[in-house]
């Protein structure tokens, strides 16, 4: 533990997804209210991509290479290429001295991550799943503390420090849970937004304008939806859509998910954590379709406190049909009392004040112990 003088350095380091990304951008906004110096690791994709905060900030970037899934050629050269990023992790550590290193997952922080851990800095690691990373499972053993975003994490060795502090999601985001949910009026549009991960979801994309078409015209017209897709796909989703009666609007990336998050009344979406979190705490009903391929089944496990309180119907992806889709659709616009108390339930669930329980944590355990 360390007696620090005012404005301590915190390096964070994180993957290019959204999963990582977001929750480092909201730490970094935390921190930088509380007066610390910020400087982000990532590896060569990553540098100079970011925006927001985390693009502000000063960066650099280090050798890296995931191993999951690649060939066996391809995982020597990962593996060789990430030991010389954690030798040029550690000679920035060396350099700039920072309180603690910050570590958001993905192959990109492993090399300042075991860095931190090499030149005897804190490592404050942050789990953003419901089941821990594998390679969480081993830097925890060694972490100063790991921030969990569920409760009763799976997979977690004995021993290791942890503490739940919630996935910290976008300000913007986090001050919807202070937003009453407005129903659709009786007769009135209801707005969907479908959302498939950071690389879209085909399924997605062909399961609900078939749910959609097999709805009467007048239950069409009541539809506004928001598509998100892959690059290059949003003409075909919105020709999808064209022999029925709805609004639509279909894109790789929308800028605005407070906005949308805000004039939502049904998600339909992957169950990766960033959007799991978003939803309980915008306090928005949702359907949810765990990737069926995530890692130890983790997108299922990350729906289970959402689904158990209510706020949530789970489908599994040999489920998600376009009439079973159409049964919970035409349901909703007949019932919009039941949006509300689905939007009732996400709330209990979702932890609004995530980013301030976990800077708190860190200066608990690093910087004030």
């Amino acid at each position: 533990m360390k007696n620090i003088d005012k404005k301590p350095l915190v390096i964070l380091t994180a993957g290019g997804t959204g999963g990582h990304v977001y929750p480092a951008e909201s730490l970094a906004e935390e921190l930088e209210k509380r007066g610390y110096d910020l400087m982000l690791i990532t590896d060569c994709r990553g540098k100079d991509n970011y925006k927001g905060r985390l693009g502000q900030m000063p960066n650099a970037a280090v050798l890296s290479g995931g191993v999951v899934g690649k060939s066996g050629l391809f995982k020597v050269k990962s593996l060789l290429k990430t030991c010389v990023g954690i030798v040029q992790a550690l000679f920035i550590l060396l350099r700039k001295r920072p309180v603690c290193v910050v570590g958001f997952g993905g192959y990109a922080s492993f090399p300042a991550c075991m860095a931190a851990l090499l030149s005897g800095t804190d490592l404050i690691l942050h789990e953003q799943n419901s089941v821990m990373s594998r390679t969480n499972r081993y830097l925890c053993k060694y972490a100063a503390l790991t921030a969990q975003s569920f409760r009763n994490v799976r997979q977690v060795p004995a021993g290791a420090k942890s503490v739940l502090c919630g996935m910290p999601v976008r300000a913007n985001i986090a001050a919807l849970a202070e937003k009453p949910f407005a129903a659709p009026a009786a007769g009135g549009k209801m707005q969907l937004l479908v959302l498939g991960g950071s690389q879209g979801a085909k399924i997605f994309g062909e399961v609900v304008p078939q749910a959609v078409q097999l709805l009467t015209p007048e239950q069409q017209r009541r539809l506004k939806i928001f598509q998100q897709c892959r690059k290059g796909e949003e003409e075909q989703i919105e020709k999808a859509y064209q022999n029925a009666e709805c609004e639509v609007a279909a894109s790789h990336f929308f800028e605005d998910m407070a906005g949308l998050y805000a004039a939502t009344h049904l998600v339909i979406s992957r169950s990766g954590a960033s959007s799991v979190s978003e939803i309980a705490v915008a306090g928005v009903p949702s359907v949810l379709v765990p990737l069926p391929t995530a890692a130890d089944d983790h997108q299922t496990s990350n729906t289970k406190d959402l689904a158990e309180a209510g706020g949530a119907v789970v489908l599994r992806q040999d489920e998600f049909t376009a009439e079973k889709v159409k049964k919970i659709l035409e349901d909703l616009l007949q019932n919009a009392g039941r949006l509300e108390k689905m939007s009732a339930n996400a709330r209990k669930v979702g932890i609004k004040d995530a980013a301030k329980r976990f800077a708190d944590a860190i200066e608990k355990e690093v910087v004030r112990a």
